[in-house]
């Protein structure tokens, strides 16, 4: 049996949001094993890093969206990977963003997170996404804040525990002029 799906791709200013790739496993298990992804269920070892990769591709096949490789214009660097993203478990579809190590702080979270809530919007026609965020995830919190996003309550997940549920702007107050 073979699936067959079409990931889009998108650019930013700065950014390309691509698929998914073999080639990107390399940058994805070290953000993954290293001590940066304990707010996203790190660290873990390359094996579950591949079995995650793949759950993100696969992602695509069952939802018909997903997290797409911000990939740097410039160096084609793949910098984290930013989305849509809707599992078992959750309480609705969330934007997500994980930055590998040495792409923080430079803005390509909120960046690759507005291009994926326009996708979410413009294209999928969703009335509104949420964003969670561990709470001792503060760098989390200040990207859900620059992208709008407003505090709305705390969702208890059976693995990760407490998470801040961030409520976007819905795509109707985005056309009103919100963040």
């Amino acid at each position: 049996m073979s699936f067959t799906f079409d990931i889009p791709r998108i650019e930013t200013e700065r950014l390309i949001l691509r698929a998914p790739a073999e080639t990107d496993f390399s940058a994805f298990a070290a953000f993954y094993g290293s001590e940066r992804a304990r707010f996203v269920g790190g660290p873990i070892t390359p094996e579950l890093a591949w079995r995650m990769l793949a759950m993100e591709t696969g992602h695509w096949a069952l939802r018909g969206y997903g997290r797409w490789i911000a990939e740097e214009k410039t160096s084609g660097a793949p910098v984290g990977m930013i989305g849509l993203f809707n599992p078992e478990g959750w309480p609705e579809i969330e934007i997500g963003w994980d930055l590998f190590n040495g792409f923080e702080g430079k803005g390509y979270a909120t960046e690759a997170a507005r291009a994926a809530r326009s996708h979410a919007y413009d294209v999928l026609g969703l009335p509104a996404v949420m964003s969670l965020v561990k709470p001792a995830n503060t760098a989390s919190a200040r990207v859900a804040e620059r992208l709008g996003a407003r505090l709305e309550g705390q969702f208890i997940h059976e693995r990760h525990g407490p998470m801040n549920l961030w409520r976007h702007p819905a795509a109707a107050d985005l056309c009103k002029g919100a963040a």
